[in-house]
């Protein structure tokens, strides 16, 4: 397999956090408004019912005043603190006005005045502390604050708890499209509860599921009849150039008949490990005897680095045992070869194959892989070349299927200085 087909990394705050810090600034912002509104209610209450006390109360002290010339409880002619826009109030009229001045225990207050005469008359005024309703107004708030306060710190935790069960079925959905990406195409979310917009996505993963799978069996199901059927074809037309005398169209057509066979023979692999038909069979090999000899086998220019090198005077000094691994040899082979001969297509001498305990790296000095071979991994019949006829785009494709059937990572990448990378690491 490849680590080209990387799943996104989640950010750092996730879906339940963002939900739930949500759910939280609009409690708190729901509190302070309602705070807010309580709070400027209550205060104009407050100052309508003390205006009311202090208009009735100078209105019983004037008419006692007028009818006994004594002065009610409270009341005071002109007194030295009378705000100044009621020190000259119109004749027979009652005004009230507001205070903020506190001294002591007294004040804020509402003060109401009338003149107990004509013009020049004293005047009679009334003074209505607030200050106990105010006090009373600071503790409404200061409970409301502890109130909303309790309330948000109990929202949040049932709105975090709330926001991860979304986030838990949103989750299950992306592992499932993830499962789908890696090439699980059985993969289903399954029955979701409820009608919401989570269900509704994860039965469109579902259907998009089903409709991938169909889509690829019956492209694998292409490949694998065509292959089947070109299979006789094709070993009639080697038996019949055998029968064309030697010379030039006899070379011309077997070499075109073998192309052919190796197409079709290529295709019946990618079929059989499409559908699962292939078993590994792993038996313990030195790795890097398999390696030279599959490197061999295709006789291409290729500089192969030894896994242990070989001590300097063979007869004084002991050689140390070559690894080995526990692996199918025959499929390695068929990986490290369909590199080999990839990296001599399609990149530039030298090529060399370093072989280090459970890893095989083939590098080449060519243009290196494309980025869409990087970003998707391999395709079939994708060389990535602009050219045609520099090969089918299996080759890779068929070292990708034998790698994953192996257990085995096979990474494919740049080297910085120029040149493709194939990486294959062996299970341990």
């Amino acid at each position: 397999m490849t680590a080209t087909n990387r799943r996104p990394r989640p950010g750092r705050t996730s879906l339940r956090w963002k939900i739930a810090g949500l759910a939280a600034a609009t409690a708190a912002l729901t509190a302070a408004a309602v705070g807010v509104l309580v709070h400027v209610w209550t205060a104009h209450d407050i100052h309508d019912r003390a205006r009311a006390r202090a208009f009735n109360a100078v209105y019983a002290a004037a008419d006692v005043h007028r009818r006994t010339g004594a002065l009610t409880e409270g009341a005071r002619l002109d007194p030295p603190d009378l705000p100044a826009s009621l020190r000259d109030p119109a004749d027979g009229a009652r005004h009230t006005a507001y205070d903020p001045r506190t001294e002591g225990n007294v004040g804020p207050s509402v003060w109401a005045a009338q003149r107990t005469g004509g013009p020049g008359s004293p005047v009679l005024a009334v003074q209505v502390n607030m200050s106990s309703e105010l006090h009373t107004l600071r503790r409404l708030d200061a409970t409301m604050t502890a109130a909303s306060l309790a309330a948000l710190a109990a929202a949040t935790p049932l709105a975090f708890y709330g926001a991860g069960l979304v986030a838990r079925r949103l989750r299950r959905v992306s592992a499932t499209a993830a499962r789908i990406c890696a090439g699980d195409l059985d993969a289903r979310t399954g029955p979701a509860r409820g009608r919401d917009e989570v269900a509704e996505i994860a039965a469109t993963v579902d259907l998009m599921a089903d409709s991938l799978a169909r889509r690829l069996r019956t492209e694998r199901q292409f490949t694998a009849d065509v292959a089947h059927e070109l299979r006789t074809p094709v070993g009639g037309l080697l038996a019949a150039a055998d029968l064309l005398p030697p010379g030039e169209t006899e070379d011309l057509l077997r070499a075109r008949v073998r192309d052919l066979r190796g197409l079709v023979e290529d295709l019946l692999e990618i079929s059989r490990l499409d559908a699962g038909a292939e078993r590994p069979v792993c038996v313990r090999v030195p790795l890097g005897a398999v390696v030279a000899e599959a490197v061999a086998r295709t006789g291409l220019d290729t500089e192969v680095t030894p896994a242990r090198p070989e001590p300097p005077d063979a007869e004084t000094a002991t050689a140390e045992p070559e690894p080995t691994v526990e692996t199918d040899p025959r499929r390695l082979e068929r990986i490290v070869a369909n590199l080999v001969v990839n990296a001599h297509r399609h990149g530039a001498a030298p090529v060399r194959v370093t072989v280090t305990d459970r890893t095989v790296v083939v590098r080449d000095h060519g243009p290196g892989f494309p980025a869409d071979l990087l970003l998707h991994g391999p395709r079939r019949f994708h060389t990535g070349a602009a050219e045609r006829g520099s090969g089918h785009g299996l080759g890779l494709t068929i070292a990708t299927g034998q790698a994953r059937l192996l257990g085995a990572e096979l990474h494919f990448g740049n080297a910085p200085d120029g040149g493709a990378v194939a990486t294959l690491r062996l299970p341990a």
